[in-house]
């Protein structure tokens, strides 16, 4: 009698603990931009839950202030830029993607009665833009101004600052122009303070930008959380795509975007300005071989501009068996 109560005992010790292990909450980060929705959308439309997942959100204004948090183990997935994903595997930080999230979103604008009217005109000018050795940094200085014979810090000064902050800093002249992402380009657009000198979507058509990363120990510790993760943002993708009206306005309130007054003094609805943000963003969910291609200019790029020193393989930082767990077709 004795043995059988041990037994039991130590078969609810040990089945408290698997509970507390399932319990534990996958501690997603993201990059605070309106191409990320999946994940609030994921969360506010409970697509988690539905898929049994525990979640834990924690937004951050850069893919690099999310890889410190991933390094020192705070975070166990992430939606961010794929650039930071490879610079901090060739470093030691070996995360995986998983899943795409979008194409498209950044734009290089300037101000609206600004002369300037081709990316030869911004010599000798100042760029707005964020954090050196960023997913955005290497996009503006290889994808945008390399091609038009610009070099970053030689023709053209690159300041580094919140996305935030960049249209103020247009209209008072600190900068001459800035690359950024929505809803801030958006937001500029329909002020009326700014327009698009260059949509990197008509230079780089469908190009990848946010993917779904995990931790190889979180893949190898809780794989079924992983295909969870996944589902949960398929549904959510699909919602984005299927239901844009509601979609919007759910993104509209997560991002606590505001009325839009004119430059002819009509208020346009803060749905407005997703509407607008759709025409530079498109949210997919399957890795593909442009995908591909793509992240291999992009580590090109890295290296050139010495953000990275090792030269990687797609497949040692893209691992699509995820997908097919998840049951989504590539």
């Amino acid at each position: 009698m004795g043995k059988s109560f041990l037994a039991v005992l130590i078969s609810g010790v040990l089945f408290q603990a698997a509970y507390a292990a399932d319990s534990q909450p996958l501690r997603i980060g993201w990059v605070y931009a309106l191409a990320n929705a999946p994940a609030l959308i994921a969360e506010k439309e409970g697509f988690y839950k539905q898929e049994g997942l525990n979640v834990e959100l924690k937004s951050f204004g850069d893919g690099p202030v999310i890889s410190q948090a991933l390094a020192a183990h705070e975070l166990d997935a992430a939606y961010i830029g794929a650039t930071p994903v490879f610079q901090w595997f060739s470093r030691g930080l070996k995360g995986q993607i998983i899943a795409k999230v979008n194409s498209g979103q950044a734009a290089l604008i300037v101000p609206a009665k600004s002369g300037i009217s081709t990316l030869a005109d911004l010599k000798g000018k100042r760029i707005a833009g964020v954090k050196k050795g960023s997913g955005m940094d290497v996009l503006l200085r290889g994808v945008v101004l390399q091609p038009a014979g610009l070099i970053a810090d030689k023709d053209v000064q690159v300041l580094s600052m919140p996305p935030g902050n960049m249209p103020a800093a247009m209209q008072q002249g600190v900068v001459d122009a800035a690359f950024t992402w929505e809803p801030f380009i958006s937001e500029a657009l329909l002020r009326g303070d700014a327009k698009v000198l260059l949509d990197v979507n008509k230079v780089q058509p469908g190009y990848p930008w946010y993917v779904l990363m995990a931790l190889p120990e979180t893949l190898k510790d809780r794989p079924d959380d992983a295909v969870k993760l996944i589902r949960a943002h398929q549904k959510a993708v699909d919602f984005i795509n299927q239901h844009p009206a509601e979609a919007d306005r759910i993104m509209a309130e997560a991002f606590k975007l505001q009325s839009i007054k004119t430059a002819d003094g009509k208020i346009l609805p803060p749905e407005a300005l997703v509407e607008e943000a759709r025409k530079r963003i498109q949210w997919s969910v399957s890795l593909t071989q442009k995908d591909g291609a793509f992240f291999e200019q992009l580590m090109k790029d890295s290296q050139s501009l010495g953000y990275m020193q090792k030269a990687l393989g797609v497949n040692e930082f893209v691992d699509t068996q995820w997908l097919k767990k998840a049951g989504i077709p590539q």
